[in-house]
């Protein structure tokens, strides 16, 4: 069935409202039902159009980027998508700082590789992660060692609430391990742009064990040089999107890392030991962060939990490269990824005790129910 358009004139604003749009293809999972209306925003007057719209029709409206951390129901979502395709950088100084203000629509790691190329530091661990620059706060992204929370300045948002528009200071964006105040109220704002902030005198952030490894040799690594270090890393993990890779029908990480108190990081630890999984304690990565919490590694709870790099249940399995993706290799469905996901989530569990939590987005479904 093809889209249909309608015109929408709200605000002096002309919108096309789309209807009866495929959303499989706007996902990198390729899974998915339609969206019952679908509007592309290029700039602030669209979004409050399009939200106006939406209330006078009573319609649940719900803001999409890149599609590569989302999951739609088979049966699709019955309101109105938001499709943000702004664009632009704007670059000023401020506060003896390089400033750069990114339109919501702009592909991610084609910003990384601006500032990159600029010499600028504070980005380039975040290289090769899929989507648009309005994910970035989101989901406070985060890679090798790095965090966009840590660069970020402000998010001009429209708030939906007073359909007027208001800068956040990150302080104001409750940011924490992959998540945000934008991800616990999804129906609060619309992000407009994100302004990033460049230190005039940074160094490299080689914060992460496998990139300082990947980089002994360089004894002053370039931004552009790290940048394709990460590149590099990723793409042996099936973590760059490259339609030639068989892997490539992913959300990239499926879970986030469990963070627990150090005291049960031991206690699973001295668990893998008496199961005969690692030699000694030590043989169990975890990070440590403030507060006494650790980080533990999903993807390495997931192999010791029995399932394997490349497991396949019919269209739908994990990556031959990482542990921490499931892939849809095509043919499949919603409701068979998710019961995947199910299955990984219970055998962790059931082997010890930790609940993984899932990082993409649900869209018209509980990925916990039938």
């Amino acid at each position: 069935m093809q889209p249909r358009r309608r015109q929408c004139y709200l605000r002096s604003v002309s919108l096309s409202i789309l209807s009866d749009v495929p959303l499989a293809p706007l996902t990198t999972f390729e899974l998915g039902g339609p969206a019952r209306f679908l509007a592309e925003i290029t700039d602030a007057g669209d979004a409050l159009a399009a939200l106006e719209w939406a209330k006078v029709k009573s319609l649940p409206v719900f803001i999409l980027g890149g599609g590569s951390n989302l999951v739609v129901a088979d049966n699709g979502f019955a309101g109105l998508v938001l499709r943000m395709k702004t664009r632009g950088l704007r670059w000023s100084e401020k506060d003896g700082e390089l400033h750069v203000e990114i339109a919501a629509g702009e592909t991610w790691d084609d910003v990384v590789r601006a500032a990159a190329e600029r010499g600028l530091w504070g980005l380039e661990c975040l290289s090769g992660i899929p989507g648009t620059a309005a994910a970035a706060p989101v989901q406070n992204i985060g890679a090798y060692g790095q965090e966009v929370a840590e660069s970020m300045r402000s998010v001009r948002v429209l708030d939906r609430e007073t359909l007027r528009t208001r800068e956040l200071a990150p302080d104001q964006c409750d940011l924490g391990y992959r998540t945000s105040l934008f991800k616990r109220q999804p129906d609060r704002f619309v992000i407009l742009s994100v302004t990033i902030g460049f230190l005039a005198h940074a160094k490299p952030s080689l914060r992460y064990a496998e990139l300082a490894a990947a980089l002994a040799d360089k004894a002053s690594p370039s931004p552009l040089t790290v940048r394709d270090t990460v590149l590099a890393l990723r793409r042996r993990k099936s973590m760059v999107w490259d339609e030639s890779d068989p892997n490539h029908r992913s959300a990239g990480s499926f879970f986030t890392n469990p963070i627990v108190s150090a005291e049960f990081a031991a206690q699973i630890a001295h668990r893998c030991v008496a199961a005969g999984i690692i030699a000694d304690p030590s043989g169990m990565p975890r990070f440590s962060l403030q507060g006494g919490q650790v980080k533990l590694a999903a993807g390495w709870l997931i192999e010791r939990a029995g399932i394997s790099k490349g497991f396949r249940v019919g269209a739908v399995g994990v990556s031959t490269q990482h542990a921490l993706a499931l892939v849809h290799h095509g043919g499949g469905t919603t409701a068979d990824l998710v019961r995947l996901a199910r299955h990984f989530r219970s055998t962790v569990f059931d082997r010890f005790a930790v609940e993984l939590e899932p990082e993409p987005v649900f869209l018209g479904l509980d990925w916990r129910t039938d």
